[in-house]
Protein backbone atom coordinates (compact mmCIF):
# COMPACT_ATOMS: atom_id res chain seq x y z
CA UNK A 1 0.00 0.00 0.00
CA UNK A 2 1.10 3.09 -0.74
CA UNK A 3 2.48 5.34 2.34
CA UNK A 4 1.81 9.14 2.35
CA UNK A 5 4.24 10.94 5.04
CA UNK A 6 2.98 14.04 6.26
CA UNK A 7 5.40 16.88 8.01
CA UNK A 8 3.22 19.39 9.83
CA UNK A 9 4.68 22.04 11.62
CA UNK A 10 2.94 25.60 13.21
CA UNK A 11 0.94 26.69 10.66
CA UNK A 12 -1.23 23.76 11.32
CA UNK A 13 -1.93 24.33 14.80
CA UNK A 14 -2.44 28.28 14.17
CA UNK A 15 -5.52 27.39 12.39
CA UNK A 16 -7.16 26.29 15.33
CA UNK A 17 -5.73 29.19 17.23
CA UNK A 18 -2.68 28.22 19.07
CA UNK A 19 -0.52 30.87 18.99
CA UNK A 20 3.09 30.50 18.30
CA UNK A 21 6.21 32.47 18.61
CA UNK A 22 6.77 35.23 15.46
CA UNK A 23 9.59 34.50 13.39
CA UNK A 24 9.88 38.12 12.48
CA UNK A 25 10.52 39.50 16.32
CA UNK A 26 11.88 36.37 18.37
CA UNK A 27 9.55 37.01 20.71
CA UNK A 28 6.61 33.83 21.91
CA UNK A 29 3.51 35.37 23.75
CA UNK A 30 6.06 37.97 24.93
CA UNK A 31 8.60 36.27 26.30
CA UNK A 32 12.17 35.84 24.44
CA UNK A 33 12.69 32.43 23.74
CA UNK A 34 16.12 32.52 25.89
CA UNK A 35 14.06 32.96 28.64
CA UNK A 36 11.62 30.50 28.26
CA UNK A 37 12.70 27.12 25.65
CA UNK A 38 16.04 26.79 26.55
CA UNK A 39 18.02 24.45 28.98
CA UNK A 40 19.44 27.90 30.20
CA UNK A 41 16.25 29.38 30.79
CA UNK A 42 15.12 25.93 32.94
CA UNK A 43 18.38 26.22 35.39
CA UNK A 44 17.84 29.82 35.73
CA UNK A 45 14.24 30.30 36.55
CA UNK A 46 12.21 27.17 36.22
CA UNK A 47 9.04 28.64 37.72
CA UNK A 48 9.13 30.89 34.79
CA UNK A 49 9.12 28.03 32.45
CA UNK A 50 6.90 26.23 33.94
CA UNK A 51 4.39 29.05 34.12
CA UNK A 52 4.86 29.46 30.45
CA UNK A 53 4.35 26.12 29.46
CA UNK A 54 0.59 25.78 31.85
CA UNK A 55 -0.33 28.53 29.60
CA UNK A 56 0.55 26.82 26.76
CA UNK A 57 -1.13 23.87 27.84
CA UNK A 58 -4.04 25.39 28.59
CA UNK A 59 -4.26 27.20 25.03
CA UNK A 60 -3.93 23.51 23.28
CA UNK A 61 -7.00 22.02 25.83
CA UNK A 62 -9.00 24.82 24.93
CA UNK A 63 -8.14 24.13 21.13
CA UNK A 64 -10.01 22.12 18.65
CA UNK A 65 -8.81 19.97 15.79
CA UNK A 66 -9.52 22.16 12.78
CA UNK A 67 -10.24 20.44 8.94
CA UNK A 68 -6.81 19.94 7.92
CA UNK A 69 -5.85 17.49 11.26
CA UNK A 70 -9.84 15.84 10.34
CA UNK A 71 -8.77 15.85 6.46
CA UNK A 72 -5.19 13.12 7.55
CA UNK A 73 -7.82 11.47 9.89
CA UNK A 74 -9.94 10.73 7.25
CA UNK A 75 -7.50 9.13 4.87
CA UNK A 76 -6.60 6.96 7.33
CA UNK A 77 -9.73 5.98 8.29
CA UNK A 78 -10.55 5.00 4.53
CA UNK A 79 -7.82 2.90 4.20
CA UNK A 80 -4.84 5.24 3.17
CA UNK A 81 -1.77 4.40 5.00
CA UNK A 82 -0.81 7.33 6.88
CA UNK A 83 2.25 8.81 8.92
CA UNK A 84 2.40 11.73 10.57
CA UNK A 85 5.60 13.65 11.77
CA UNK A 86 4.89 16.75 13.70
CA UNK A 87 7.10 19.93 14.59
CA UNK A 88 3.77 20.43 17.18
CA UNK A 89 3.63 19.62 20.76
CA UNK A 90 -0.11 19.81 20.97
CA UNK A 91 -2.30 16.61 20.42
CA UNK A 92 -4.59 17.50 17.83
CA UNK A 93 -3.57 14.86 15.28
CA UNK A 94 -4.49 12.19 18.20
CA UNK A 95 -8.40 14.03 18.74
CA UNK A 96 -8.66 14.24 15.62
CA UNK A 97 -8.34 10.59 15.01
CA UNK A 98 -4.96 10.33 13.58
CA UNK A 99 -2.67 6.95 15.12
CA UNK A 100 0.12 7.15 13.61
CA UNK A 101 1.63 10.70 15.12
CA UNK A 102 5.44 10.98 15.76
CA UNK A 103 6.25 13.89 18.06
CA UNK A 104 9.26 15.54 16.60
CA UNK A 105 9.62 18.31 19.74
CA UNK A 106 7.61 16.31 22.61
CA UNK A 107 4.13 16.41 23.69
CA UNK A 108 3.20 19.12 26.08
CA UNK A 109 0.35 17.40 27.59
CA UNK A 110 3.13 15.04 29.12
CA UNK A 111 5.99 15.59 31.78
CA UNK A 112 9.47 14.15 31.96
CA UNK A 113 11.86 13.78 34.54
CA UNK A 114 14.72 16.49 34.83
CA UNK A 115 17.47 13.76 35.48
CA UNK A 116 16.21 11.08 33.57
CA UNK A 117 14.65 11.67 29.49
CA UNK A 118 13.49 7.70 30.24
CA UNK A 119 10.51 8.48 32.93
CA UNK A 120 7.59 10.45 30.99
CA UNK A 121 4.29 10.77 32.88
CA UNK A 122 0.66 11.92 30.95
CA UNK A 123 -0.70 14.61 32.92
CA UNK A 124 -4.41 14.41 33.72
CA UNK A 125 -6.78 16.28 31.60
CA UNK A 126 -6.59 19.31 33.96
CA UNK A 127 -2.97 19.32 35.58
CA UNK A 128 -0.16 21.46 35.47
CA UNK A 129 3.19 20.94 36.44
CA UNK A 130 4.18 22.76 39.43
CA UNK A 131 7.83 23.46 41.47
CA UNK A 132 8.11 20.52 44.25
CA UNK A 133 6.32 17.78 41.15
CA UNK A 134 9.04 15.29 41.14
CA UNK A 135 9.45 11.86 39.19
CA UNK A 136 9.94 8.47 40.62
CA UNK A 137 13.87 9.52 41.56
CA UNK A 138 12.77 12.50 43.09
CA UNK A 139 13.66 14.74 40.56
CA UNK A 140 11.87 18.03 39.53
CA UNK A 141 9.27 17.41 36.65
CA UNK A 142 9.46 19.34 33.76
CA UNK A 143 7.66 19.91 30.17
CA UNK A 144 8.00 16.75 27.73
CA UNK A 145 9.10 19.14 24.68
CA UNK A 146 12.58 19.60 23.13
CA UNK A 147 14.09 22.68 23.66
CA UNK A 148 16.42 24.93 21.60
CA UNK A 149 19.70 23.49 22.14
CA UNK A 150 18.53 20.53 23.38
CA UNK A 151 19.27 17.35 20.71
CA UNK A 152 16.13 15.86 19.22
CA UNK A 153 15.48 12.34 20.02
CA UNK A 154 13.12 11.19 17.35
CA UNK A 155 14.96 12.36 14.48
CA UNK A 156 16.32 9.38 13.38
CA UNK A 157 13.26 7.50 13.70
CA UNK A 158 11.49 10.25 11.87
CA UNK A 159 14.18 9.56 8.79
CA UNK A 160 13.13 6.33 8.60
CA UNK A 161 9.67 7.13 8.73
CA UNK A 162 9.97 9.46 5.73
CA UNK A 163 12.27 7.31 3.85
CA UNK A 164 9.31 5.11 3.78
CA UNK A 165 7.35 7.69 1.82
CA UNK A 166 5.34 7.39 -1.30
CA UNK A 167 4.42 10.94 -1.38
CA UNK A 168 5.47 13.53 1.20
CA UNK A 169 3.27 16.50 1.99
CA UNK A 170 4.66 19.14 4.36
CA UNK A 171 2.02 22.15 5.81
CA UNK A 172 2.46 24.90 7.90
CA UNK A 173 6.46 24.95 8.05
CA UNK A 174 8.97 25.82 5.91
CA UNK A 175 11.03 23.32 7.34
CA UNK A 176 13.61 25.73 8.37
CA UNK A 177 14.49 24.63 11.72
CA UNK A 178 17.15 22.26 12.14
CA UNK A 179 17.39 19.48 11.92
CA UNK A 180 13.65 18.87 10.84
CA UNK A 181 14.79 21.11 7.66
CA UNK A 182 16.48 18.50 6.27
CA UNK A 183 13.72 15.76 6.87
CA UNK A 184 11.79 16.06 3.51
CA UNK A 185 15.10 15.32 2.02
CA UNK A 186 15.78 11.44 3.55
CA UNK A 187 12.58 10.30 1.07
CA UNK A 188 13.61 8.68 -1.98
CA UNK A 189 14.55 11.19 -5.00
CA UNK A 190 11.92 9.98 -7.43
CA UNK A 191 8.69 10.53 -4.70
CA UNK A 192 6.77 13.55 -5.04
CA UNK A 193 6.68 16.47 -2.29
CA UNK A 194 4.15 18.75 -1.88
CA UNK A 195 4.40 22.04 0.12
CA UNK A 196 1.13 23.80 1.50
CA UNK A 197 2.01 26.38 2.80
CA UNK A 198 0.39 30.21 2.28
CA UNK A 199 4.22 31.65 1.54
CA UNK A 200 4.95 28.11 -0.25
CA UNK A 201 6.49 30.03 -3.37
CA UNK A 202 8.91 31.74 -1.33
CA UNK A 203 10.25 29.22 1.12
CA UNK A 204 9.83 25.64 -0.73
CA UNK A 205 13.00 23.86 -0.86
CA UNK A 206 14.49 22.85 -4.74
CA UNK A 207 12.36 20.26 -6.25
CA UNK A 208 9.25 20.61 -4.27
CA UNK A 209 5.82 21.52 -5.60
CA UNK A 210 3.91 24.35 -4.07
CA UNK A 211 0.56 24.87 -3.26
CA UNK A 212 0.37 28.40 -1.43
CA UNK A 213 -2.66 28.36 0.19
CA UNK A 214 -3.72 27.62 4.20
CA UNK A 215 -3.61 24.16 5.62
CA UNK A 216 -7.04 23.79 6.06
CA UNK A 217 -7.96 24.46 2.56
CA UNK A 218 -4.73 22.60 1.45
CA UNK A 219 -5.22 19.45 2.85
CA UNK A 220 -8.92 19.17 2.39
CA UNK A 221 -8.13 19.43 -1.01
CA UNK A 222 -6.06 16.73 -1.81
CA UNK A 223 -7.47 14.80 0.46
CA UNK A 224 -10.72 14.71 -1.29
CA UNK A 225 -8.68 14.27 -4.78
CA UNK A 226 -7.03 11.40 -3.22
CA UNK A 227 -10.29 9.98 -1.80
CA UNK A 228 -11.75 10.37 -4.87
CA UNK A 229 -8.52 8.45 -7.20
CA UNK A 230 -8.24 5.94 -4.61
CA UNK A 231 -4.41 6.88 -5.24
CA UNK A 232 -1.58 8.89 -3.63
CA UNK A 233 -0.14 11.08 -6.76
CA UNK A 234 0.94 14.39 -7.61
CA UNK A 235 -3.20 15.80 -8.28
CA UNK A 236 -3.36 16.97 -11.84
CA UNK A 237 -4.38 20.34 -10.59
CA UNK A 238 -0.83 20.54 -9.13
CA UNK A 239 1.13 19.10 -12.16
CA UNK A 240 3.26 20.82 -14.57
Amino acid sequence: MSHLVVLTGAGVSAESGIRTFRDGDGLWENHRIEDVATPEAWHRDPETVLAFYDERRRQVRAAQPNAAHMALAALENEGFRVSIVTQNIDDLHERAGSRSVLHLHGEILKARSSADPRLIYRLADDEDIRPGDHCDRGSQLRPHVVWFGETVPLYGTACDVVADADLVLVVGTSLAVAPASALVNEAEWHVPRILVDPAAEEVAPRGVTTMATSATEGVSRLADYWRQHRRLELPDFLAD
